[in-house]
């Protein structure tokens, strides 16, 4: 099985040697650099899965680095930086990077998102299906042999009509579904004026399946159409 590869750029010679070992006794292949115009070096010689971008750096620092790779990569990115002001971080993600992470750090911690990236990535490339039994849209999990549902690997406990409803939507993830449509899938019936019905089921899906229900995640509504799951 293939390896994959992380690139750590930061001119903190002991944090590479420390992370080294961490990613190398968990399977991973490590690629180094102390600034951002080594990182891009390594990107033109090396496949990477992805990248640690750290933001303090001599030559080149990490935003800059961040703003030329995502010119032309969408590897994951992962930056580090001891600045915790709000605007830094903002800074960060909207040049492009995936997480902003503070120094000091966990090392574990730090692999623990690495993981979760990397799984990410591999989802989307292949279609968000691992097999023919699982829908997954980031960390919702859908199965539909079981009729499980997790969220962040915790169990979801739906009742018949609400799987129905959210499978529905996953499978169709990205397109709107009026609700004549989701009613006539979900209970098998002719649409009878039960829109009601359908508003109070999405409500008590959302409950149970987002941390925010006033800005939801996965099950989105479009105003005087329907609702539809972003494919994430």
């Amino acid at each position: 099985m293939e390896r994959e590869t992380i690139l750590m750029v930061d001119d903190e010679k002991e944090i590479l040697s420390l992370m080294d070992i961490y990613f190398r006794n968990d399977g991973f292949t490590m690629l180094k650099a102390s600034n951002g115009s080594e990182a891009l070096d390594m990107l033109n010689s090396h496949k990477v899965d992805l990248i640690i971008l750290d933001v303090m750096m001599p030559v080149m620092d990490g935003l800059e680095a961040c703003m030329k790779i995502r010119e032309q990569n969408h590897i994951p990115i992962i930056m580090l930086s001891a600045k915790t002001q709000d605007i830094d971080k903002i800074s960060g993600l909207s040049l492009g990077a995936d997480e902003y992470v503070t120094k000091p750090f966990s090392p574990l911690v730090l692999l623990a998102s690495v993981k979760s990236h990397i799984r990410r990535a591999k989802q989307f490339r292949s279609g968000t299906v691992p097999n023919e039994d699982e829908l997954i849209i980031d960390e919702l999990v859908i199965n539909t042999a079981t009729y499980t549902v997790t969220v962040d690997s915790q169990e979801v406990k739906l009742t018949p009509r609400e799987f129905a409803i959210l499978s529905l939507l996953a499978v169709n993830r990205g397109i709107v579904l009026s609700m004549d449509k989701i009613y006539e899938k979900a209970w098998n019936e002719p649409f009878m004026d039960s829109k009601n019905t359908v508003m109070v089921h999405i409500r008590k899906l959302r409950e149970k399946i987002e941390k925010d229900t006033q800005n939801p995640k996965y099950i989105k509504t479009v105003w005087g159409i329907g609702y539809k799951m972003e494919a994430l």
